[in-house]
Parts: C-alpha cells; structure tokens; sequence
C-alpha cells in the first residue's frame, strides 16, 4: 500500500485545515502519478485529478482505513483512465501468450555468450529517452494497469485483485506477462558488443519463430515461474528445482537477471506532479465541499 494514503488517512483523522488541505495535496499527486502512468498523456492525468477528487470528496469522511480508500482511489482513477478520449499513440497488442514473449535459443545463446548485455549496462540505459514510458504504453490496457498498479504504485496483489475486480491468479499471471513484455520491448534498442551476439539480438527482436531454432524445452519449462520466483511467491520444491536449473544454464541466469532489472526500474521510475496551479485551484474546490459536508455531518 502506499504510504502517501496512510498518510493521508491519519491527517483526514486530524481534522484541521492544514492538515486537511496536505491530505488532499498527497491523494491529487497519487491520482495524477498514477494517470500520468496508464493514460501517458498530461490531460489526461489532470481530468482523472479532477474527477477522482470531486467523486472522492463525498467518501472521504467515512474513510476511517487506508486499505479502503487505496481501493476507493485507485478503482475510480482506473475507470477513468480507461474511458479516455486520448489513446496511446502505439497499437497494443490485445492480448499476451507466454509462447511470443519467450526468448527463442538465438537470444538465449545471446545472453549466455560473452558478449551479452551485461544487467547493470541494460539497467541504466534502458531509461534513456523515456524507453520504459514508451513501452509500459505499448502494452495493452488490462496487462498496463496491473504492472501499474504492482510495481510502480506498490500494491499487493490482493490490493490489485480488489481494484481490477480480477482473480489473484489472473493477476499474478497479466503482471508476469506485462514484465516479459517491456523487458522485450527494452532489449530491442540495445546494442550487443559482439558481432556474433547482434546477429542473434537482431533475430530475437524481430520475434520470427520461422528465422530461429526452438526454445529449449528444459529452459523454456522456467519461463512461466519467473516473475513468482522474483516476488518469492513459489513453494520450496518448485524454488529448488528452478534455482538448480539457473545454476546449470547461464543464458536463463542471464535473462533472469535482466527481467530482475525491469521490475527494479519500474519500481524505481520517478513519480510526475501535475501542475502547481492547476492543483492549488482544485484543491481549493475540493476543500470547500469537504468542509461543507463535514459541517453538515455534525449538524445535521
């Protein structure tokens, strides 16, 4: 959960002005943050703002827990991301196999020769340029609010469950889906030392299974159990036998070590604010309606 709602939940209970007006500022900069992730577009983000405030400010007295204004907020701003007028200017896929998002042996051979891309170099330039916006936007809307929500706003997957309306195993398996795909879509633009490994990278991004040899079917038996084996979420048996599999094949190490750096720079991408302004005019709104229904609550 993140600790901007606690936050704001204990300063609601105060009851001040000030203390008022700073829990509104941390849940308009959580609202905006957020659209700013799913729509990628800065309108977009400031009337989701505004329209998760104004729909909030009813609620916000009865909000006693954090955990159900995190799923208040975050449902509303979901359903409004996704009824935006402004679309991602990319063509997302509608749907994500485990099969197209594998690595075919040619990257695999890739990551495991000497001339891979090492974790750290991958980690740091795959941020250049707005790379990770661009493919978080690639994604298609049901795979990009999950990832959203997990890794870059630090929910549960209990908390996303709840929010999306979905089951946790369907969220466990779009966010597994959602990682390959922007760690694929990061490995693109990045360029091998080798000449032998840029033929292979060249191949493996263009994702023609007709111009590749087959996965190997003892690596391509792990792929599935990555990303529960990242959140530490596998049984001990299942944990063992992949760890003894990783020991013994340095290309799926390799991968798993750059499927590790995804999830940390998604974790780590800086949250946006939304205009100063703008802000200070709408809180000023939402201050006013609040206070209003808060009198109306104590004489009625």
């Amino acid at each position: 959960m993140r600790s901007e709602i606690e936050q704001a939940v204990e300063l609601l209970r105060r009851g001040d002005d000030a203390a008022i007006e700073q829990a509104l500022t941390l849940l308009q900069n959580t609202v905006f943050s957020f659209s700013m992730r799913v729509c990628g577009q800065r309108e977009d983000a400031e009337d989701t703002m505004q329209e998760v405030l104004l729909k909030t400010v009813p609620h916000l007295p009865k909000f006693d827990s954090p955990k159900a204004l995190v799923v208040w907020l975050y449902r509303v701003a979901k359903n409004r991301c996704l009824m935006s007028r402004r679309r991602s200017k990319f063509a997302p896929h509608p749907d994500l196999s485990l099969e197209e998002l594998m690595p075919y042996r040619k990257e695999l051979e890739q990551l495991g020769s000497d001339g891979s891309i090492n974790p750290e170099s991958f980690a740091i330039r795959s941020q250049e340029a707005g790379r990770l916006r661009d493919a978080i936007q690639r994604l298609a809307p049901q795979y990009r609010i999950v990832l959203v929500l997990r890794d870059m706003e630090g929910l549960t997957d209990e908390e996303v469950a709840e929010i999306t309306g979905l089951r946790s195993g369907t969220v466990r398996v779009r966010l597994h889906r959602a990682r390959l795909f922007v760690r694929k879509e990061l490995m693109r633009g990045l360029k091998p030392r080798s000449g032998r490994a840029a033929v292979a990278s060249r191949a493996s991004s263009q994702g023609q299974p007709g111009n590749d040899q087959p996965r190997p079917a003892r690596c391509k038996a792990m792929f599935a159990e990555l990303s529960n084996y990242l959140d530490e979420q596998l049984d001990d048996s299942l944990c063992e036998e992949l760890e003894r599999h990783l020991n013994g094949c340095e290309p799926c190490k390799a991968f798993l070590s750059t499927l590790k750096a995804t999830v940390e720079q998604c974790r780590r991408s800086p949250t946006e604010s939304p205009d100063r302004e703008k802000a200070a005019e709408l809180r000023r709104k939402v201050l006013a309606d609040y206070e209003r229904l808060v009198a109306k609550n104590v004489n009625p």
